[in-house]
This record gives C-alpha cells, sequence and structure tokens, in this order.
C-alpha cells in the first residue's frame, strides 16, 4: 500500500516522503556551565561565610541551655504546678490502670 505522507508533482513523478525538519540540539551545553558556576558560588560562599568559626557564645557545653524570662512571676510558678499536678495524675491513672489489668489476670487464672 502507498504511504499516505508520499506527495507526488506529476502522474509520472515517483512518490517522495517528505523529510522531517531538523531538529535542533538542546542547550546541555549551556546547561553544564550554569550548573559549575552554581558549584563555584555555593563553594565561595560556605568559605566565605561557614567556615570553622565558632558562633558567639558557645565556648562552654552546646548542650547548656540557659533561658531567663523576666516579668513573668505568678504565672510560670502556677503553669508549673499545673504541669506537675498533671504529672502527678497520669501517673496515678497508669497505676491504676495497670493494676485494674493485674487483678484481672489474677482473676481469670484463678477461674482456670
Amino acid at each position: 500500500m502507498a504511504d499516505p505522507r508520499a506527495t507526488r508533482t506529476t502522474a509520472n513523478d515517483p512518490a517522495r516522503t517528505p523529510t522531517p525538519a531538523a531538529r535542533k540540539r538542546g542547550g546541555s551545553g549551556i546547561a553544564f556551565i550554569v550548573g559549575g558556576l552554581v558549584v563555584v558560588v555555593a563553594i565561595l560562599a560556605f568559605v566565605l561565610y561557614g567556615g570553622d568559626v565558632d558562633p558567639v557564645g558557645t565556648a562552654g557545653d552546646p548542650n547548656d541551655i540557659n533561658v531567663t524570662v523576666d516579668g513573668v512571676g505568678d504565672a510560670a510558678e502556677d503553669a508549673g504546678t499545673a504541669i506537675e499536678g498533671a504529672a502527678e495524675s497520669t501517673g496515678q491513672a497508669v497505676e491504676g490502670a495497670a493494676e485494674s489489668i493485674g487483678n484481672a489476670a489474677e482473676n481469670t487464672l484463678d477461674n482456670n
């Protein structure tokens, strides 16, 4: 069967398939250049701004954190008391639940 894309100029000319348009190359060369420049700038920024300089105030142990808040007075103390009470209540609830589970287990074993 003849190629439907084929064109003829006259009845006696053989069928010719049109040639595809030439493809343009991608910009891969410029991409490598831009990528290299980005890497160079990143390295320079690290050397100039990151370096081995210790941040201000880290002369001691980096895990030591001291926070001082002035002017909170009773509010901070009340919050601390509330948190302590909540922790105590949670501990008692956990102990009660554990005791209930223990009693249920003993009853199950005694009935068997």
